[in-house]
């Protein structure tokens, strides 16, 4: 299929209110832990995108009966130790977390084998990561060589391991701890860093005991899984991103966004913004924030402003990995020098953001540097503008259409389809925010 190209011309400024599409992570985990529920669960502001979609068809293919409404979605769910025999390959379309987070079940079905599959960007995304604490926990796996899908999960009985994992990611996290709910005694996962903890925080909001200290998180394998009658998906804070980056970039502009998912594991991009000098008001607290799905949800304010470098240390990376690239875009319109390091992890994203991301601002006039871990940005006080490629990657599409906006001369994305993946209205979203005259 040929890629849609779309330009976005500069604007003035940007102003109004904004609800970000669901969290994209928290959907992929409310279908696949409904689906191993043995009690139906419903629901709410599910994100129907692409990749949220290849999860609820992989569910249905392991017998979920889901019941879709126009406000909410029912999932009736074949238990922890039940899933249907797949006819036929399961495939994840682009969905990086559905492949790494659903061989955790698939593990536990005794005498089933499963083989998942998915895009050409996905046969080129590794899978060693989940493949090795899983064989330590008892499960044969076959990967194209020993690393790549298409890969076969032959379930079995599993033994709970202590695992460091080398690298924090939370997706390899969650298979283990998903693991974990039906392999024999208890299981902990030891973490590098701190990662997005939203599988601990579902699990834990369903009464199973998740027990967090010292950067390690322990789980006791369960009979049987009860989320609850209902799960309501908070507006994803990645996606709002965009929205924001846009909001400091371009002049004049104030922007509310409402709803937001403010779980301090995924508002390390706020806080690297705001070190830059970005105005983003909102309580960032966790502290008698409203929940929902165990994740504190708030609106934020931006406002347009002037920005300075920065440097975005390792430990910073997992808790903003998906918004890397707009650190990027921003460091073009920042004064002085920005570094990003310890993140060799975007190299194994839906394409090499580091190269595609350095290739694509240069393009539009910027002073980046691809390292083996990250980049480095020379600020300009602004882009020119060209055509940027969104080599299939929802994010560099949005970064694109951003740097078009603020830029001097406009910018041509080739590929903006891309997007769907994520966010599908986001074109429309950010034209409801340009002034009417």
């Amino acid at each position: 299929m040929t890629p849609t190209t779309v330009r976005f011309d500069p604007v003035r400024r940007l102003r109004g209110e904004l609800t970000p599409p669901a969290d994209k992570s928290i959907s992929h985990r409310a279908a696949l832990l409904g689906t191993m529920a043995s009690e139906p669960v419903r629901v709410r502001n599910y994100l129907d995108a692409a990749d949220t979609n290849s999860t609820l068809a992989a569910m249905r293919q392991l017998g979920a009966l889901i019941d879709t409404q126009p406000d909410h979605m029912v999932i009736r769910g074949t238990g922890l130790r039940e899933a249907a025999p797949a006819e036929g390959t399961i495939d994840v379309g682009n969905a990086g977390t559905l492949m790494r987070l659903l061989p955790g079940w698939l593990a536990a079905q005794e005498g089933r084998a499963y083989t998942l599959d998915g895009d050409a960007s996905i046969r080129k995304r590794p899978v060693d990561r989940i493949a090795v604490p899983l064989r330590r926990m008892g499960v044969h796996i076959e990967a194209t060589d020993e690393r790549f899908p298409p890969f076969i999960v032959h379930g079995g009985r599993m033994t709970g391991i202590d695992y460091t994992l080398p690298v924090a990611s939370a997706q390899v996290k969650s298979c283990i701890l998903i693991a974990a709910l039906t392999a024999n005694g208890e299981t902990t996962v030891r973490e590098p860093e701190p990662s997005r903890d939203h599988t601990e925080r579902m699990l834990l909001s369903a009464g199973v005991p998740v027990h967090r200290a010292d950067g390690a998180v322990t789980v006791l394998n369960q009979d049987e899984l009860v989320l609850g009658e209902e799960i309501v998906v908070p507006a994803d804070l990645s996606s709002a991103a965009f929205a924001m980056a846009a909001g400091i970039l371009v002049p004049k502009s104030r922007l509310l966004l409402r709803g937001v998912n403010t779980n301090w594991t995924r508002t390390g991009f706020v806080r690297i913004a705001q070190r830059m000098g970005a105005i983003i008001i909102g309580d960032l607290e966790e502290h008698g924030a409203p929940l929902t799905a165990g994740e504190p949800i708030g609106d934020l304010d931006v406002t347009a402003g002037p920005l300075v470098g920065t440097t975005v240390e390792p430990w910073e990376v997992p808790l903003a990995i998906d918004e890397l690239p707009l650190v990027a875009l921003l460091a073009c319109f920042a004064e002085g020098e920005t570094v990003v390091r310890g993140a060799a992890e975007l190299k194994v994203k839906e394409s090499d953001r580091i190269q595609t991301v350095v290739d694509g601002l240069n393009a539009l006039g910027g002073q980046l540097e691809a390292t083996d871990d990250g980049f480095v940005v020379t600020g300009t006080g602004g882009l020119r503008g060209g055509t940027i490629h969104s080599h299939g990657d929802h994010r560099l599409a949005m970064l694109g259409a951003v740097a078009g906006m603020a830029s001097k001369e406009g910018v041509e994305v080739v590929g903006m389809d891309a997007a769907d993946v994520s966010y599908p209205g986001f074109a429309d979203d950010m034209a409801a925010l340009l002034p009417s005259s």
